[in-house]
C-alpha cells in the first residue's frame, strides 16, 4: 500500500473556487505537469484519469505536451494496454 498524505482545504475555500475536492486535485495535477513538476503519467493519476482522458484536457487548455523518456514508456504502455483489449 503506498503511502498518502491528506490536506485539509476547508469547504469555504473550495465554495470560493468553485471546485470540488476532484475537481482541485485535476486542477493541481495540470498545475504541477505545466510547470514541468509531474511527468504526464504521475500528473494524470493524481487527476484520477486515464492518459488518453488527461492529454485531451491538456490539449483543449492550449498546454503542449511534454515528452521525454517516462512519457514515452507510459505512451508505449498505455498502446500495449490497448492492443491487449483488442
Amino acid at each position: 500500500m503506498e503511502d498518502t498524505v491528506k490536506l485539509d482545504i476547508s469547504r469555504d475555500i473550495l465554495d470560493s473556487a468553485r471546485l470540488t475536492a476532484p475537481q482541485l486535485k485535476v486542477e493541481l495535477a495540470v498545475y504541477l505537469y505545466q510547470q514541468g513538476r509531474l511527468s504526464v503519467g504521475k500528473a494524470r493519476e493524481l487527476a484520477g484519469m486515464s492518459l488518453w482522458e488527461f492529454r485531451q484536457l491538456l490539449a483543449s487548455r492550449g498546454i503542449s505536451p511534454h515528452f521525454g523518456v517516462e512519457e514515452l514508456y507510459e505512451d508505449v504502455e498505455a498502446i500495449e494496454t490497448i492492443k491487449a483489449r483488442k
